[in-house]
């Protein structure tokens, strides 16, 4: 049989989601305060702040490497403490764990591509190896979602080709980094975007939450 997988978002697909806003504001007041200019990282995702900001302090006369290493590494310890102290106050969704066991009792290999840190998905959900086949978080990939790159080094753990996988999110990256390669996509409603907003980042189909993909593939 043609082995066929489901590849999932963690933060508002599996558990509820962080405060990407705050976070976000976090570190673009760092970068301020680091003295790199707006225009650099305004319309940039949270790691890609810390990215630009860095290449831009390597870049100036007046800081140089040190300054641009020891600010991308105070940013990066940053956002691993936030999503630590969110971990070890949030739990799964109500009965993740049981749509996970059928989906994989229904023959799907199932993974998890989130830009959340391994750690904090660890602590969110301990037996994750009991349920899930592969987990590729910000610290095991070097491209993260939207680039579907981090999708690929998934599928790959998974041996699955992208054609017979299904990629599942909440958040438009998810949809576009699963477009990109031409895999079915569904938005679920218990995250960071509306219906809307997942069928314009390219989702095929959006469901109110996870429980609705027993129903739809199986």
């Amino acid at each position: 049989m043609t082995p066929k997988g489901i590849l999932f978002d963690f933060d508002g697909t599996l558990a509820p989601n962080l405060d990407l806003s705050d976070m976000r504001r976090q570190i673009a007041a760092m970068a301020h305060n680091a003295g790199v200019p707006a225009h650099v990282y305004e319309d940039l995702y949270i790691v890609e702040i810390i990215e630009a900001s860095q290449a831009w302090l390597m870049a100036q006369a007046h800081a140089g490497p040190k300054a641009a290493e020891a600010y991308a590494a105070a940013s990066h310890q940053r956002i691993s403490d936030i999503e630590l102290r969110a971990a070890a106050e949030t739990k799964l969704f109500d009965q993740a764990r049981q749509v996970l066991a059928q989906l994989r009792h229904a023959g799907y290999q199932l993974g998890i591509v989130t830009r959340n840190c391994r750690e904090a998905v660890l602590t969110m959900f301990p037996d994750l190896n009991q349920y899930i086949d592969a987990l590729h978080a910000r610290n095991d990939v070097a491209f993260l979602k939207p680039d579907p790159r981090h999708l690929t080094a998934n599928l790959m753990a998974l041996g699955v080709d992208a054609k017979n996988a299904v990629m599942v999110g909440d958040g438009a990256l998810d949809m576009q980094a699963g477009r990109e390669l031409n895999m079915q996509c569904l938005g679920v409603l218990t995250g960071s975007n509306d219906a809307q907003a997942l069928l314009a980042a390219g989702a095929d189909q959006v469901l109110e939450d996870y429980r609705g993909l027993v129903g739809l593939l199986t």
